[in-house]
């Protein structure tokens, strides 16, 4: 067994190292998620073979391989297996794997980006050279090139060949090997059989023109159809790496250390996994913000491409959220940590996006599937045309059945479902939301009815102050010391009066959960700021919160409003124009529901909802045949969620309900939702071309290979053109 370098050993024997590529779903001790980078594959079929090898390793429970995005998602028990033999069985079948952690992934890119170059340029550049010594048998007359001198050019081309059957080819032999042995058929079995049966039979041809074989050779065929192959395999290879590169972007945003403020004035450098909620960091020009959290003084610009793809600042003050990863690029913010670890933004969104890119799409598993069984019809098609045409004309016996294997080849086919799907994941994931579950693509396109929480989705997670009003008493001159008493508290109601005012003389302050804060002035009276049943015995219908003295009558009445996000009602006026039933479904008071209502022009609505009536409404509506796209972001969305057909949470939603999602909606804006819906009735239209561009190639080819009317040649340059128009047609979904 080959020895892992000593990073793997750590991981191996401590499970905090394998922090970096792993998560916990079950809690420490139970089963691992762990993430792969795979080096090798070439075809839908290698993560068949793949999965395969893992699941008979013990202690593995699950393994996944995207075939788009080259990445392992492996669910297994590190106490039963060590990391070392899982990396051994894989390349024990001819496969590269490394944790998928920035350092290491991107030096086995490299590596495989700089092989399969040279491979390119091997088969490249030695076809120009073979079809340099072909020409003159294709252009010369009758007489003109001498018997001597065509063997020359035919001994030239077949030396010429020699590096690239041994050298640029062998990913597909190696391939079609690693298949067989698996007792599968993927694409680079015939592929190979192709390769193989025509420089065997060119080389039988060349060493004995009168024989069996006949005298044609086909060694500039072979070479172009080596090289096309290979060109598609390049252009597939650097959009599965771009995709890596664009999460490796997000993972590596994080600083290496933070600065912590602490109670005595001074300051420390800190590593990140230090940080703990309700910390103080100092986050200077140029720097990226450690954790995630709420700028307490300082104003500043900050780059928040991470969250919107927009690399445009956006201005920060007192009271504004900031995300990890994002940047501060002007002035200096102090920031009260709120989030930290696994549960910053960034993080989370590093977790999406391996579980998207290690995800098989449902579609891919039918087309490997199809695409097997159309092998093995090509196969005895191929043998049959080699048989009949060996009666009917012996010495073109080789060829038909070389353009059969070749035309046919499925690798349009396989790569027309994962191509897409990667393709308009990454779109996505530029406008700011980011696909858990790539089958959700498919799902959104039956989608015919949104269902938007209020608070926290439709709204912003702050309140401002609305209204004041006082009864006997100047309302603006009480609204001050309001502030003062508000900024001593932390609850949301008081944060939204207090408005970045700085706390009063007040002592003996005391919070009481679930009704407000109270506090004595300088004098020793009682005041307190809540609700207004718990500050006055006659409180104003009116009110959300009231201030006043213990034992009175209350001063001063207070209203507090929900924030609208910028680009709600221009979503909703998406949806509905897209011709989406949008409903607001929320367990707020009736008046509120139906101001925001109103203010996006949503029709049906319904307050006072609690999770078990919002399930209840879903199912109702599923049950009259609607397929329902569920937003929302709290603990109480988590049932509805799992409910809905489709689920969306927001980026600065509660861990449970981004758990509970197929995406999560990292930027908060809405407006990526009516894109969604059209990128992904777009994905269904392209994957569907694909799909008929295909088919429409074989039922237009194989008759011809049948015939005897396409030469290998011909039949390569069409395989490879339909492969490669195949990844250039999903990529005008990134557009």
């Amino acid at each position: 067994m080959s020895v892992p370098p000593p990073g793997l050993q750590a991981a191996q024997a401590d499970a905090q190292a394998l922090a970096p590529f792993t998560t916990w779903p079950d809690g420490a001790g139970g089963a691992a998620l762990s993430q792969f980078q795979v080096a090798g594959m070439h075809c839908a079929a290698c993560s068949g073979l793949i999965e395969a090898a893992l699941l008979k390793l013990p202690g593995v429970a699950q393994a996944s391989v995207n075939p788009a995005s080259a990445r392992l998602a492996l669910r297994w028990r590190p106490a039963q297996l060590a990391l070392a033999d899982v990396l051994a069985a894989l390349r024990a079948i001819g496969y590269e794997v490394t944790p998928d952690v920035a350092a290491p992934a991107r030096e086995l890119r490299r590596r495989e980006r700089r092989q399969a170059l040279w491979r390119l340029f091997v088969a490249g550049f030695l076809m120009m050279q073979v079809m340099m010594l072909a020409t003159p048998a294709y252009v010369a007359e009758a007489g003109e090139l001498s018997a001597d001198l065509d063997r020359l050019l035919r001994w030239g081309s077949w030396v010429l060949t020699l590096p690239v059957m041994a050298f640029a080819a062998g990913p597909f032999f190696r391939g079609a090997w690693q298949q067989l042995r698996a007792r599968r058929l993927g694409m680079d079995v015939p592929v190979a059989l192709g390769i193989a049966v025509t420089f065997v039979a060119s080389t039988g041809a060349l060493f004995d023109p009168a024989g069996l074989l006949g005298h044609e050779v086909y060694f500039d065929s072979l070479t172009m159809f080596v090289a096309l192959l290979l060109l598609a395999r390049w252009f597939e290879l650097g959009a599965r790496h771009r995709a890596a590169e664009a999460l490796e972007a997000v993972a590596g945003a994080l600083p290496g250390a933070a600065e912590r403020l602490l109670d005595d004035g001074r300051s420390e450098r800190v590593p990140p996994e230090a940080l703990r909620v309700g910390d103080r960091i100092r986050v200077a020009a140029g720097e990226a913000f450690a954790a995630d959290g709420q700028v307490l003084a300082g104003q500043g610009l900050v780059n928040e491409a991470l969250l919107t793809g927009e690399s445009a600042p956006v201005p920060k003050a007192p009271g504004d959220a900031v995300v990890a990863g994002s940047i501060n690029l002007d002035g200096s913010l102090v920031v009260a940590v709120q989030r930290v670890g696994a549960d910053t933004t960034a993080q989370g969104i590093v977790r999406l996006m391996q579980q998207a890119q290690s995800q098989r799409p449902l579609a891919g598993g039918v087309l490997d599937r199809v695409a097997a069984g159309f092998t093995a019809v090509v196969l005895l098609l191929a043998l049959g045309a080699g048989l009949a045409w060996w009666w009917i004309e012996p010495s073109r016996a080789v060829a038909v059945a070389v353009a059969v294997l070749i035309v046919t080849c499925p690798c349009a086919l396989t790569l027309a479902a994962p191509a897409a799907w990667l393709t308009a994941s990454g779109a996505l994931a530029r406008r700011g939301l980011l696909l858990a579950d790539l089958s959700a693509l498919e799902r959104l396109c039956e989608v015919g009815t949104v269902v938007f929480d209020k608070t926290g989705t439709l709204s912003e997670d702050r309140l401002l102050l609305r209204r004041h009003w006082a009864r006997g008493a100047d309302a603006d001159a009480l609204l001050p010391v309001a502030r003062s008493l508000a900024a001593l508290s932390r609850h949301p109601h008081a944060q939204a009066i207090a408005d970045g005012a700085s706390a009063g003389s007040w002592h003996d302050v005391r919070e009481v959960a679930g009704r407000g804060v109270e506090a004595r002035d300088a004098t020793g009276r009682l005041w307190r700021l809540g609700a207004p049943g718990w500050v006055s015995a006659s409180p104003d219908p009116e009110a959300r919160l009231a201030f006043g003295p213990d034992g009175e009558a209350c001063l001063l009445w207070l209203d507090l409003a929900e924030v609208t996000r910028a680009d709600a009602a221009e979503a909703v006026a998406a949806l509905q124009a897209q011709g989406q039933r949008v409903r607001l479904l929320s367990g707020d008071q009736p008046a509120a529901v139906a101001r925001m209502a109103d203010a996006l022009g949503i029709a049906d609505w319904a307050a006072g909802a609690t999770p078990a009536s919002k399930l209840a409404a879903v199912r109702g509506w599923q049950a009259d045949g609607e397929r329902v796209l569920m937003v929302g972001d709290g603990i109480n969305d988590a049932p509805v969620l799992a409910a809905a057909d489709v689920r969306i949470a927001m980026g600065q939603g509660a861990m449970l309900a981004r758990s509970a999602a197929d995406a999560l909606l990292v930027s908060n804006r809405l407006a990526a939702l009516p894109q969604a819906l059209a990128l992904a009735r777009r994905t269904r239209r392209v994957l569907r071309q694909n799909l008929a561009w295909s088919a429409l190639y074989n039922l237009a080819c194989v008759p011809l290979a049948l015939a005897g009317l396409l030469p290998p040649l011909a039949a390569g340059i069409g395989m490879a053109a339909s492969s490669l128009l195949v990844v250039l047609n999903a990529q005008r979904l990134a557009r």
